[in-house]
């Protein structure tokens, strides 16, 4: 078993995940570089450090996640933090099509079920399936940890606020999958509040990534930031809450 704590960070070849590795790399952790293609997830591991190492993990894929999960146990023997970092915004939006295009395309009454599945299945789905298969290495860890990804864009009550100026891209697609990852994280904290293991959901924030073709405002150290902090709360942190780099957001 390794003596230093050790983290999974899913979706961490890129953007967001990538510099929380990084920070958590340098907060102490081997970290664990989940990615669902193994050689962009070696690729960035070696950009980190030796202290991290490519994981590859799909989290639409049961047999990849038990695999992972044996590999971890295998070769760290612990699991310390896990953060549910990887997820998808759309399948198929053109390059040149904007939010607010892509927001009416994806309005309730004529949404795609097929394009709603397959973002639900990432960032839904994947996150509870990727958490059950670590929870026995999470508690065992003394100080375990799990940070959901979240998003603003989820939260019902900035968006049920009709001077909320986002509130017309809020649809069932992205927006709606972190209102249901939220409660998730709820739904996980209350049956691990007895065990220790705090799970709390973190907004980065509207950061330049992949996900949102770079048209975001903040970089991807300020969007780590409520991750990493989350990830390094101490026995007197709060579990069960939704919060970015300012403070805590609203259900």
């Amino acid at each position: 078993m390794q003596d230093k704590p050790v983290a999974l960070v899913t979706g961490a070849n890129q953007g967001i995940g990538h510099q929380i590795a990084k920070d958590l790399v340098a907060h102490g952790f081997i970290v664990l570089v989940g990615s669902r293609n193994l050689a962009r997830g070696e690729t960035a591991a070696e950009d980190i450090g030796p202290e991290a190492h490519a994981l590859q993990i799909d989290v639409t894929s049961q047999a990849s996640i038990a695999a992972a999960a044996k590999r971890i146990r295998d070769t760290f023997g612990r699991l310390d933090v896990l953060v549910n970092n990887a997820a998808i915004a759309h399948t198929g939006r053109r390059p040149d099509m904007t939010v607010e295009d892509y927001a009416k395309s994806t309005r309730p009454s004529v949404v795609s079920l097929d394009e709603m599945r397959a973002v639900w299945e990432t960032n839904v789905f994947g996150v509870l399936a990727v958490t059950q298969a670590m929870l026995p290495l999470l508690r065992e860890a003394p100080q375990a940890r799990i940070v959901n990804v979240s998003s603003g864009m989820g939260s019902l009550t900035l968006n049920s606020d009709p001077a909320n100026p986002y509130r017309a891209i809020f649809g069932p697609v992205y927006p709606a999958s972190k209102t249901a990852l939220n409660a998730v994280t709820i739904a996980m904290a209350i049956e691990l509040e007895s065990t220790g293991i705090k799970v709390n959901a973190a907004c980065p924030g509207f950061t330049k990534t992949n996900l949102n073709n770079y048209a975001g405002t903040q970089s991807v150290e300020e969007g780590a930031r409520e991750p990493v902090h989350l990830a390094l709360l101490g026995p007197d942190g709060p579990t069960g809450t939704f919060s970015n780099a300012s403070g805590p957001l609203p259900w």
